[in-house]
């Protein structure tokens, strides 16, 4: 089947072109026909099998354009997946000009407050600051028809039962509910018995991620051989996209001190880092500007990329989860990958712990010989010296057609977005068809303008008034 064999909007269905989604993958192809019959369902699926898709294109697809409160509201355990999760709910409803808000701690409330004051279709954050909302009054849950947990297994091992079973009780029961967990620990059943309505399980089999598209190895060393161990096995390997994990921020910060000293390209990513830090991280790795992430397990969730082709686990996770959450960043959409691993000759314990979770030993090492070594080393040399290719971010495939101008006027000048429309449909040759998200603050108003048609907007506007007031505009800044 093909996504034009749904019964989806037209709409929608260009935005997936623009993505590239053609075919479904298997728990979208199991996800969104039950979805579009708003069936309650729970979902085990690996992260890289497309389940943000999966539970967004029925979201989007049931999205009232006209309903201004919000009617679908997502939970994740991450500031970063929350963000990722509102970027393709965004591209996936773009030509719908559905408008996704993110919300979650160490981001300015107000910022967020006024966000939520405006139109907004999906809301996406932690259970947290999703919490502090709903208490304020400055989340409205009345329209709210659709509550997606994300990750479910995860978010409850970081504490947030209460504050999720809180804001499961505020959300109207007339509703459609999915939960989405790569394990199903006994916790996240009881909370699918108690709070889901007859739910359909749907299983995708870990199996075909874990191990079929993902190389797995280990190398048994001394804790004070590591690094000289990593320096050898990455001139072999010669990635070029590659995680390596460590267990707390100071290791990440240590390691990426070490790794910059002999040229590395690469960057770091801890939860000791201030939030603009950790997404400006995030976004240049996405678009290939380095080549090594030096993270900590905060960034095994929300990261998106199809084409990283090694994860190194520095440290062994204590956490059976944390295995897979972590090697579940390679092995994506169809790619082959490689997940390496280093154990101490102590850590046989945690080995075992985790080999007898994901169902199969992994393969011991040698450590690479110094004629491989040598052989490999011009290879290496030339990828570190070499320019990397920026990739495009999906994105910029829904976003190649439209321009965001800018207007000096808002809602201090009791603007309107019907004040808007109204005259930029009033230039020959443009409809309301070709007008996008607005979004409308109190002293400046940003449109989107589709179709390709934002230059010959921008250059009528320059003369035309909006509800009598000439206002400035040029081209959104990005």
């Amino acid at each position: 089947m093909t996504f034009k064999d749904y019964k989806l909007s037209t709409e929608i269905i260009r935005a997936l072109d623009k993505l590239g989604y053609t075919t479904p993958t298997e728990v979208q192809g199991k996800v969104v026909p039950f979805a579009l019959q708003s069936k309650d369902l729970v979902v085990k699926s690996q992260t890289g099998s497309g389940k943000t898709a999966a539970f967004g294109i029925p979201i989007c697809e049931m999205v009232d354009w006209e309903e201004n409160k919000p009617q679908a509201l997502i939970l994740t355990p991450t500031r970063e997946l929350a963000d990722q999760v509102k970027t393709d709910i965004t591209n996936i409803g773009r030509f719908k000009r559905i408008r996704a808000a993110a919300v979650y701690g160490k981001h300015p409330f107000n910022y967020q407050k006024e966000e939520l004051r405006q139109k907004c279709h999906v809301v996406v954050g932690t259970p947290g600051r999703v919490f502090d909302h709903i208490e304020k009054g400055t989340l409205v849950l009345d329209e709210v028809k659709c509550l997606v947990l994300d990750e479910a297994d995860e978010m409850l091992n970081m504490g947030f039962i209460d504050q999720v079973e809180s804001i499961i009780n505020r959300v109207p029961k007339d509703r459609m509910t999915m939960f989405f967990s790569a394990t199903l620990p006994e916790n996240v059943e009881k909370l699918g018995r108690n709070y889901l309505k007859d739910p359909k399980h749907i299983e995708i089999k870990s199996t075909v991620t874990l191990a079929d598209n993902i190389d797995h190895s280990l190398f048994i060393v001394d804790e004070q051989k590591k690094f000289d161990l990593l320096r050898d096995v990455t001139i072999v390997e010669n990635p070029d996209s590659c995680i390596l994990f460590c267990r707390t921020k100071d290791r990440v910060d240590e390691l990426t001190t070490q790794l910059e000293k002999l040229h590395y390209t690469c960057d770091k990513l801890h939860g000791g880092m201030m939030q603009e830090d950790r997404f400006a991280v995030m976004d240049e790795f996405k678009r290939g500007e380095f080549r090594y992430l030096v993270a900590t397990d905060v960034a095994a969730r929300g990261i998106d990329i199809d084409s990283i082709t090694h994860v190194i686990n520095y440290d062994v996770p204590l956490e059976n989860e944390s295995y897979v959450h972590r090697v579940g960043r390679t092995g994506r959409a169809g790619k082959k990958g490689k997940a390496i691993t280093f154990a101490t000759p102590n850590e046989d314990r945690f080995l075992a712990e985790i080999e007898n979770y994901i169902g199969f030993e992994i393969p011991r090492r040698k450590e690479p010989s110094r004629q491989s070594i040598n052989d490999a080393m011009d290879a290496f040399t030339l990828k570190l010296e070499s320019l990397p290719e920026i990739k495009r971010d999906k994105s910029e495939l829904v976003n190649q057609d439209i321009m965001k101008l800018y207007f000096n006027g808002g809602k201090k000048k009791k603007l309107r977005a019907f004040d808007f429309v109204g005259t930029i449909t009033s230039i020959p040759g443009i409809t309301a068809e070709d007008i996008g998200i607005i979004k409308i603050q109190d002293t400046v108003t940003y449109i989107d303008i589709l179709n390709g048609k934002g230059k010959l907007v921008l250059a009528e506007m320059k003369t035309k008034t909006v509800k009598g007031k000439i206002l400035k505009v040029h081209k959104a800044k990005k």
